[in-house]
C-alpha cells in the first residue's frame, strides 16, 4: 500500500521560483493552481485541516514535522464545512497553533508531484513527493533528491526548516497581517 509520502522540500528566492514555475509549465502538466488556508492544532500528533479552491480536509502525518517520509491520513469534505471542521476541534479543547495562508501550482513531472508555494509571512519553497510504499521510502526518497539537484536546487536543511518553522510559529499573525 503506497501510504508513505516521500518528500525534499527547499527554499528558493523569488528568481528561483520564478524560473521553477516557468519550467514546469513548460515540462510538467498543471494539476492545478490553488489557494490555501490550512490550520495546525496543538497536539501531539501533527493534525490539520485545510480549505482549499475545491475541497476542505482533516488530516494528520505520522511522524516528526519535515521528516523525510511519513504516514498520511486524510479525510475530504466540501469546501463549505471548513468552519464547522474547526468548531469540531476547539470543542474538542484543541486551539489553533498556526496558520498558513498559501498559493500554490502544483505539477505532475513524470512519476513525481511538484508543488510551488509561496506562503505568505514565510516564503516561496519547491516540494518534489511521491506516495510510496514502506520498503520503497529510502529509494524514492533518495530518487527526489536527485531530481532536486537537476534542477539546480539545493535541499535545505532540515535544521534550518525548523528553525524558520518555529519562527513562524512565534510570529505567525504578525507576519500574516496585511
Amino acid at each position: 500500500m503506497n501510504n508513505i509520502e516521500a518528500e525534499v522540500r527547499s527554499f528558493v528566492s523569488k528568481e528561483q521560483y520564478k524560473k521553477l514555475l516557468s519550467f514546469f509549465k513548460q515540462n510538467a502538466k498543471l494539476l492545478k493552481e490553488d489557494y490555501q488556508e490550512t490550520f495546525y492544532f496543538d497536539c501531539e500528533s501533527d493534525l490539520r485541516i485545510q480549505r482549499n479552491n475545491f475541497f476542505s480536509k482533516i488530516w494528520m502525518k505520522k511522524g516528526k514535522i519535515h521528516d523525510d517520509h511519513r504516514e498520511e491520513i486524510e479525510i475530504k469534505f466540501d469546501k463549505d464545512e471548513f468552519e464547522k471542521l474547526e468548531k469540531l476541534f476547539l470543542s474538542l479543547g484543541f486551539n489553533v497553533q498556526i496558520k498558513w495562508f498559501r498559493k500554490r501550482f502544483e505539477f505532475q513531472w513524470k512519476d513525481i508531484t511538484v508543488c510551488l508555494d509561496f506562503t505568505k509571512g514565510y516564503g516561496y519553497i519547491i516540494e518534489l513527493e511521491k506516495m510510496t510504499s514502506e520498503s520503497n521510502k529510502e529509494k524514492e526518497y533518495e530518487n527526489l533528491k536527485q531530481k532536486l539537484k537537476s534542477l539546480n536546487v539545493n535541499i535545505t536543511s532540515k535544521e534550518e526548516f525548523n528553525k524558520k518553522f518555529l519562527e513562524y510559529k512565534e510570529n505567525w499573525r504578525s507576519l500574516t497581517k496585511d
